[in-house]
């Protein structure tokens, strides 16, 4: 049994980090860590899991913590993993982050976007970024994991056989996300009060949000080009889900069967990525509570112009879900384990 340790299992993320390892066949949870419960039980914090988890909160004790778990995951807020992360730490356990901290390579781009210096920048380096479907074999064998955000997991995963292929005009990409409100976590924020959220659609971070220097990097990657898009992310009065729409011109003679050919091509071995039928859009409601990614793409003849749609549950394939589908390649493990979730409806 892989013998698990949370810390923030007290937030949104770290709860569907339970929910999920709680039926994994292969791993134990050892650790339910939470600054703000110590000495509560878990299950008066969460009251889903009454009856399921008998444990009472830990604290953060990264020193200890290590020398119980075989891996950490590590739900909070950015900053604090890399402010813990030190080699006698790595030494003893692999830790997957779903923070920022060690997602974007270069430090100067960490510390613009987020307004924080960083703490241990000479793990940046060696830390791996855990977007499954790309990085499978850097993956295996890393002891410290960037775990993707939702908004990237969903816009890189939509956007990437196109980019990868060089059919797109990179410099003329537009993401346009939805996300709900679950995305923002579990503290409580003005913004998120149900009086501001309900029967309203905003948005915010536009030209500014965080992830799209993470989102830029990656497809910068696949590309080989320095790339440079426009994100803006918007809140919508739901739990869960994301939804992208990126759009971009496509590369002059470019057509729909090899558009087609480059999804099909770049995802028909990916369990947990799914290209849908011709016509048919993704929707949130049809990846809710699973690990999936949906995706599929329009082209508008018009305007040349070729509409990429994505669609995940934030909490599962990003955040919480791919958190654990990293940790099975981490130890060799099928993808899929503990993962087997059918989407629910309605």
């Amino acid at each position: 049994m892989i013998k698990v340790g949370i810390i923030g299992s007290t937030g949104y993320a770290g709860n569907e980090l339970v929910r999920l390892l709680m039926q994994h066949p292969e791993a134990e949870i050892v650790w339910y860590g939470s600054r703000s419960y110590v000495g509560q039980k878990y299950a008066d914090v969460f009251r889903n899991c009454f009856e399921i988890v008998p444990d009472e909160c830990l604290d953060d004790n990264i020193e200890e913590l290590c020398e119980k778990a075989d891996v950490v995951f590590t739900a909070t807020p950015q900053g604090y993993c890399a402010g813990i992360v030190n080699e006698n730490v790595l030494s003893k356990t692999k830790i997957i982050d779903l923070s920022a901290d060690f997602r974007i390579k270069d430090v100067a781009t960490y510390e613009k976007w987020y307004g924080i210096e960083h703490k241990s920048p000479q793990f940046i380096e060696e830390a791996v970024y855990g977007l499954c479907e790309i990085n499978r074999d850097k993956i295996k064998n890393c002891r410290l994991l960037a775990n993707p955000g939702c908004y990237t997991t969903t816009s890189i995963l939509t956007c990437y056989p196109l980019a990868k292929k060089g059919l797109i005009d990179l410099s003329t990409l537009i993401v346009d996300a939805k996300s709900g409100t679950s995305g923002a976590g579990r503290s409580a924020k003005q913004d998120n009060l149900f009086c501001e959220v309900n029967e309203n659609m905003k948005a915010y971070g536009v030209a500014s949000h965080r992830h799209t220097p993470e989102i830029e990097e990656q497809l910068g990657y696949a590309s080989g080009e320095n790339v440079v898009i426009s994100f803006t992310p918007h809140l919508v009065p739901m739990n869960r889900g994301i939804l992208v729409t990126a759009y971009a011109t496509l590369k002059p003679g470019v057509t729909e069967e090899q558009v087609r050919a480059a999804y099909e091509e770049c995802y028909k071995d990916e369990y947990f990525v799914r290209v849908l039928n011709k016509g048919v859009c993704p929707e949130t409601k049809w990846v809710e509570g699973s690990n999936f990614v949906d995706v599929n793409f329009k082209i508008d003849p018009r305007v040349n112009r070729v509409i990429m749609m994505g669609a995940s549950d934030n909490l599962v394939k990003g955040a919480a879900g791919q958190a654990v589908q990293n940790m099975n390649i981490m130890f060799g493990l099928p993808e899929n384990t503990g993962l087997k979730l059918v989407p629910m409806f309605p």
